[in-house]
């Protein structure tokens, strides 16, 4: 299957075999830059309002393709990448707080944002759990 279908059936009601492809193309993506013009399909996944596991495959694209990002799309779309530390899905948010390293490692720039951003969930957490 080439790049275009298993990026297409990264979106396909088979959840099994749509993550059977993430974990292809998460393998590739550390290897090199073929899944980066796909970016913008990534964000559109990342804000699917109807699936967690497009929404949690966006995401995890977005970070690992954070290496390859010449053009600065992270820096762009990282305000609201980092929403999703709070999704309404805790799956989403586990896996966007654990994969937000990628994004830091390869983009030290946005460090600060990151940390704010996780600083505000702590405190966030620390008050709804003394409810």
């Amino acid at each position: 299957m080439n790049l275009d279908a298993q990026v297409e059936q990264l979106v396909c009601t088979d959840n099994k075999q749509a993550y059977k492809i993430l974990k292809e193309l998460l393998k590739i993506s550390e290897k090199c830059n073929d899944e980066y013009p796909y970016f913008d399909k990534f964000v559109e996944m990342m804000n699917d309002r109807t699936k967690s596991y497009i929404r949690t495959r966006g995401l995890r694209l977005i970070a690992y393709n954070a290496k390859w990002d010449i053009e600065n799309k992270v820096n762009n779309i990282i305000d609201e990448w980092l929403k999703h530390i709070e999704d309404e899905k805790p799956i989403t948010a586990r896996q966007c707080i654990k994969d937000v390293v990628m994004i830091a490692k390869y983009k030290p720039e946005l460090i600060d944002v990151i940390l704010e951003a996780l600083e505000n969930m702590r405190k966030y957490m620390m008050i709804v759990c003394r409810i």
